[in-house]
């Protein structure tokens, strides 16, 4: 008897110890009434009931989903380790809800769909405020790439919404174009952050790092890092540095863009952007990344 109930009990603590942990809880796939459509998005969300602080993230030009409608795995990451610092985060699906596929490589369907998107991240701030577990105070934006360049014209003080809600509580972008932007005296109303790499070569660093210089008495808050050495796509978690061509924008005008993770400057953003929107704070000044 007492042999059986060991072998019970071993077999018990095998099924334990082989068996995988439960796969992390998947995005909710949420619709967002916007004008006369619908606004398609992922919501993840922390443990808990809340409130929470809430970031609106925005897609780069390569869109949302990976095949088989899976979150690209750089989404996807961020999402998750948001939520673990007690964030929720949505992601407007810009691209999907317009059924424009990915418009990387299509000059006028990325700057349209750049101006359309301001609406899109208002309308999902919106709808995160009358969630009852948000914080409506307490909602900020983060962007990629084109997504980047989108938030970027969204602080601007003219593109404000006019409406008695609370406003984004600060914002960061993550190797934004800035080309266009800075010959626009661009400002901000929100405290803002810009991540990019100096060897860029699809978004151009020092541009963003003029626009900023340029902001400097006439802007809330604005500071951007610059990661030595580090390409777009500097922040994926296994992305190899790859040449890709035929690209609607790049530094030189050639179409081909260098795209890879850089592990120093990935980590370095990690723990940068977790603490710039757990603030809601920034700096006027250029930071050399670390």
């Amino acid at each position: 008897m007492f042999s059986r109930v060991v072998a019970a009990a071993l077999a018990v603590i095998a099924i334990l110890t082989t068996t995988p942990a439960p796969a992390a809880p998947g995005p909710e796939a949420v619709e967002i009434p916007h004008g006369e459509n619908v606004l398609k998005a992922e919501l993840y969300r922390p443990e808990g009931d809340g409130p929470f602080p809430a970031v609106v993230a925005l897609h780069g030009c390569e869109g949302l989903h990976i095949g088989a409608g899976q979150i690209a795995p750089v989404y996807r990451d961020w999402a998750e380790r948001l939520n673990k610092a007690g964030f929720v985060v949505l992601y407007p699906d810009s691209y999907g809800s317009r059924e424009l596929g990915t418009p990387c490589k299509n000059r006028a369907a990325l700057l349209r769909s750049n101006h359309e998107r301001i609406a899109d991240a208002i309308a999902a701030r919106e709808w995160l405020q009358s969630q009852p577990f948000i914080k409506a105070d307490r909602i900020s934006l983060l962007g990629w790439s084109s997504g980047g360049v989108t938030l970027l014209w969204a602080v601007r003080p003219s593109a404000r919404a006019h409406d008695a809600k609370p406003d984004f509580r600060s914002a960061v972008a993550l190797y934004p174009g800035c080309t266009r932007l800075e010959i626009t005296a661009w400002s901000a109303r929100i405290p803002t952050l810009i991540l990019a790499g100096s060897a860029d070569d699809w978004s151009s660093a020092k541009a963003c790092e003029q626009m900023v210089a340029g902001a400097r008495g006439r802007s809330a808050q604005a500071s951007i890092v610059v990661y030595p050495g580090a390409y777009h796509d500097f922040d994926h978690p296994s992305r190899p540095l790859q040449m890709r061509s035929g690209y609607a924008f790049s530094v030189d005008n050639s179409g081909k863009v260098h795209t890879g993770t850089n592990p120093a400057a990935r980590a370095d953003a990690i723990r940068r952007v977790t603490q710039f929107l757990s603030r809601g704070q920034g700096q006027d000044s250029v930071i050399s990344g670390q």
